[in-house]
């Protein structure tokens, strides 16, 4: 029924949905569901190239199951600041991680970086992060020192002498940078193979055709990111059309 869990039988409309090419509102609208309940559902499931009905089912199951198990331990859900549904930023932050997994971070760190950036202080301590993720400390500094090496978390010592891993707002940025510089390598590596190859046969031609679309999107997404840099420092203003206010104007190259 409408706002129930999810059936096997709306998982397949879902799957036949995707084939079809449906837009996830689409798709929505035939189960007489939220459109929010199928994207969370679709992307904590493989993405809408990958999701598979009898997996996504079973693999719901699995994580019903594990809940169950780890009720007796924690009755009650952790107060939420704010008047928060604790509820709906669990399955939110599990939706948040399954984004970060589908742009290439692998899961456990995809996990650790959503936990930090829905934290209001934007940092959390490795006991914490255990405590929130219920996995081994193992696995939190195995998360932390790739997040780390990537630029996307920073780590600080506390009052109490205890690592916290930070997400703020210059991370962003950072990070960014450090793909720019990584996609700049990868032309320069490209352009090389053209004398090793012969100027002008097919294979040097397109890897200079590489070298050019990747100087290319490095150099706009470098000049992008020093424009909006000042957004991540400031408190959006909503207008009244309801979308936020832009401190740069975008200019002409």
């Amino acid at each position: 029924m409408p706002g129930g869990r999810l059936t096997q039988q709306d998982r397949q409309q879902i799957a036949l949905g995707l084939a079809d090419g449906l837009a996830y509102a689409e798709i929505a609208r035939r189960l007489d569901r939220p459109t929010s309940t199928i994207t969370r559902e679709v992307l904590r499931n493989g993405g809408p190239t990958a999701y598979r009905a009898e997996l996504a089912h079973r693999a719901t199951g699995r994580r019903a199951h594990r809940r169950r198990q780890a009720a007796p331990q924690s009755p009650q859900a952790s107060p939420q600041p704010y008047g928060r549904d604790a509820e709906a930023v669990r399955a939110y932050e599990e939706t948040l991680a399954t984004v970060f997994v589908q742009s290439g971070t692998p899961q456990m760190m995809a996990r650790v970086l959503a936990a930090v950036c829905l934290s209001d202080a934007g940092s959390l301590t490795a006991s914490e992060l255990v405590q929130r993720l219920k996995v081994s400390p193992a696995s939190i500094s195995k998360a932390v020192a790739f997040l780390e090496e990537q630029g996307m978390i920073r780590r600080e010592r506390d009052a109490r002498r205890r690592d916290r891993y930070v997400v703020d707002s210059d991370v962003w940025y950072q990070s960014m940078m450090a793909s720019v510089r990584g996609t700049v390598q990868v032309a320069e590596t490209a352009r090389q193979g053209v004398g090793i190859l012969g100027a002008g046969t097919p294979a040097a031609v397109r890897l200079e055709n590489i070298a050019r679309f990747l100087d290319f999107v490095s150099e706009s997404l470098a000049r992008a990111a020093d424009q909006a840099r000042d957004i991540l420092h400031a408190r959006p203003e909503t207008m009244p059309g309801g979308t936020a206010d832009t401190p740069f104007t975008e200019t002409s190259p």
